[in-house]
């Protein structure tokens, strides 16, 4: 584990997480002109249910709040990129909590799967984090390989300084891994910042987050569905 630069994925896609205090008009968008498929409502805590969807092997977790979400500001993450055979151009949508999600044809630069677009306010601080401290290969300037997944980073003014994980829209993106504690502790170990230790959800999964240089939160998650067991 010392030795190894980067991350090790358990699956080769990343998950993304939203929060809502209304999920029907969310559902009924996603599930119908976004093409998610619902696969299981996941209780995680008490006022909190998650509607778990596949898009392209990778899970869109919308998660239900029962309490007030604070309105803070949104996270740097701020687009759901999906591939989608038989499109020839684009197609820029937004569900109705205004979440904005762009449908492209298949190779779309470079988009086999799904991409995730994140603004930040010093890309070449993020750059260093997510090539050292998560490890991921940078394909090009800026963008970043998670399995089949692609992360692109785009210098903002408006991208937040302290991001939040309690809010409205995309909060999070969710990383599957082998062993969620050296994960994290590589993580750290090479700059990234604690938001969660690593904690045991029931039989479910073992997860930790992190957090990047302008504090959007990153779940590192051992899932025993995937992996076989939280030990």
């Amino acid at each position: 584990m010392e030795g190894r630069l980067g991350m090790d994925l358990a699956k080769p896609r990343i998950d993304i997480g939203l929060a809502t205090n209304d999920p029907a008009p969310l559902l009924a968008f996603w599930q119908g002109e976004a093409g998610a498929v619902f696969d299981h409502l996941l209780k995680i805590s008490r006022g909190q249910d998650q509607h778990r969807h596949d898009v392209a092997g990778s899970v869109l977790k919308i998660n239900h709040y029962a309490e007030p979400i604070p309105h803070n500001p949104p996270s740097g993450y701020r687009e759901l990129i999906i591939a989608r055979p038989g499109l020839t151009e684009p197609q820029a949508l937004k569900d109705p909590q205004g979440n904005r999600l762009c449908l492209v044809p298949p190779g779309w630069e470079g988009v086999t799967q799904i991409g995730v677009r994140l603004e930040v306010r010093d890309i070449e601080a993020h750059r260093r984090f997510y090539g050292e401290a998560l490890g991921l290969p940078e394909v090009r300037p800026g963008v970043f390989r998670a399995g089949e997944s692609l992360i692109f980073q785009e210098q903002s003014p408006d991208a937040p300084s302290d991001a939040q994980m309690r809010g409205p829209g995309w909060r999070y993106i969710t990383f599957q891994v082998f062993k969620v504690d050296a994960e994290h502790a590589r993580v750290l170990a090479r700059g990234g910042r604690e938001a969660l230790a690593p904690v045991t959800l029931g039989s479910t999964a073992r997860i930790s987050m992190v957090r990047d240089p302008d504090g959007n939160w990153i779940e590192l998650s051992q899932r025993a569905s995937i992996v076989g067991s939280l030990d």
